[in-house]
C-alpha cells in the first residue's frame, strides 16, 4: 500500500507516521520548518500511549510522490478547491481520497438515497471548485476523534484519542475502506469501517458547530465555555438547532444534547482548532462547519435563529481576518 498525505501538520503527521510503522509506504507533503525538520530528523510522536520517531519520506512537490492508493487530506476542507493541481500528480484511476476533515463534506449527498440525492451544499462545494478536485467517486469520508498539535517543527504531540471513522459515501463496506482499515490498525489507531459515517459526522458537528465559533468569538476554551452559564445554554440552543436539521435530512445522532456537552466538557482548557487558527491570523474553518448547517436548515425549512446570529457575526470575524492576510500562493499545508 502506498499513501500521500496531503498537509502533514498535527493530524496529518501523526497518521502517516503510525502508518509508515505499520509498513506502510508513506509520503508527507508539507512545507517549510515543518518540512524541514520532518527531512533532517523524521516525525517525532509525543504520546500517552508511548513516544515513537518514524521516518516516512517527505517531499513539498506531489510530482515527486506519484500515483498513491489513497491520499490522506490533511489540509483544511476551505483550501480543498484550490488543492487540485497538488492532488493531480497523486492519482491513479483507483486513487481514493480521505478526507479527515471537520464539519459537513462536499460528497454529503452523494449516492445518499432520498429527497436530496445530489444536491450540491454551495457553502461546502461553491461552484462545484470541490468536486472538481476532489471527484466524488473517489472521496472516502472520516470522522477525527483524536487531538494533537505540532509542539515544534518535527514534533506532533499526541493529547487523546486514536479512532479514525471512515466510510464509503454510499454506506457500502468496500474493500478500499477495510483495507486502509487493516493498515491503520496496525499503526496503532482505531479505524471502524461505517455504513452509516453520517452519524458520527452529525455527532461531532454537534460539539464543533457550538464551540469553533463561540471560542473564536470569545478566545475562551471549551471548557471557559461550559462554566459560564450565558455561552453554556447557548451551546444547548445550537445542538438543539442542529440535531432538528440532521433529521431533516435524514440523519438522527442518536445521542442527548446532555451526554455531548458532558463530553466536550472533558476536553478542559482545550482551544479549538477555530481558536488556534484565528490566534495564528489564518482564515476560519466555518463554511463545512456553520454556513453549511444554516443553508441545510433554509433547504429544509428549519428554524435556526441561533446558528443565523452566530454565523452572521463569525462570518464578519472571518472576513476581517482574511482582509489582513498577505496573499500567499499555497494550498494551506502546514
Amino acid at each position: 500500500m502506498k499513501v500521500a498525505v496531503l498537509g502533514a501538520g498535527a493530524i496529518g503527521a501523526y497518521v502517516g507516521a503510525a502508518l509508515h510503522t505499520a509498513g506502510v509506504e508513506v509520503h508527507l507533503i508539507a512545507r517549510g520548518a515543518h518540512l524541514a525538520a520532518m527531512r533532517e530528523s523524521g516525525v517525532r510522536v509525543l504520546s500517552p500511549r508511548g513516544d515513537f520517531t518514524a521516518h516516512p519520506h517527505t517531499t513539498d512537490d506531489p510530482s515527486e510522490v506519484g500515483p498513491v492508493d489513497f491520499v490522506f487530506l490533511g489540509l483544511k476542507a476551505n483550501s480543498y478547491a484550490s488543492s487540485d493541481h497538488m492532488i493531480r500528480p497523486l492519482l491513479h484511476e483507483e486513487t481514493g481520497i480521505v478526507a479527515a476533515q471537520n464539519g459537513i463534506p462536499w460528497w454529503y449527498f452523494h449516492r445518499l438515497p432520498g429527497p436530496y440525492e445530489g444536491y450540491r451544499i454551495e457553502s461546502v462545494d461553491p461552484g462545484g471548485s470541490v468536486t472538481a478536485a476532489l471527484p466524488l467517486e473517489r472521496a472516502i469520508g472520516c470522522v477525527v476523534y483524536a487531538a494533537t498539535e505540532i509542539e515544534e517543527p518535527g514534533v506532533i504531540r499526541h493529547l487523546e484519542g486514536t479512532r479514525f471513522s471512515i466510510g464509503e459515501p454510499s454506506g457500502e463496506l468496500s474493500s478500499r475502506c477495510l483495507s486502509l482499515s487493516e493498515a491503520m490498525v496496525a499503526g496503532g489507531l482505531k479505524c471502524p469501517v461505517e455504513s452509516d459515517l453520517r452519524r458520527d459526522i452529525w455527532v461531532k458537528l454537534m460539539g464543533n458547530i457550538a464551540f469553533n465559533p463561540i471560542s473564536a468569538l470569545t478566545r475562551a476554551t471549551m471548557a471557559g465555555i461550559c462554566r459560564h452559564q450565558g455561552t453554556r445554554d447557548l451551546v444547548v440552543a445550537m445542538m438543539r438547532e442542529t440535531v432538528d436539521v440532521a433529521r431533516r435530512v435524514g440523519c438522527d445522532p442518536h445521542i442527548s444534547i446532555e451526554r455531548r456537552l458532558a463530553g466536550a466538557e472533558k476536553a478542559g482548557e482545550h482551544k479549538t482548532s477555530t481558536l488556534q487558527d484565528l490566534e495564528k491570523g489564518k482564515p476560519l474553518e466555518l463554511d463545512v462547519i456553520l454556513a453549511a448547517v444554516v443553508e441545510l436548515a433554509d433547504l429544509t425549512g428549519a428554524s435556526v435563529p441561533t446558528l443565523r446570529a452566530i454565523h452572521s457575526v463569525t462570518d464578519l470575524l472571518d472576513e476581517q481576518v482574511r482582509q489582513s492576510l498577505v496573499p500567499v500562493a499555497s494550498a494551506g499545508m502546514p
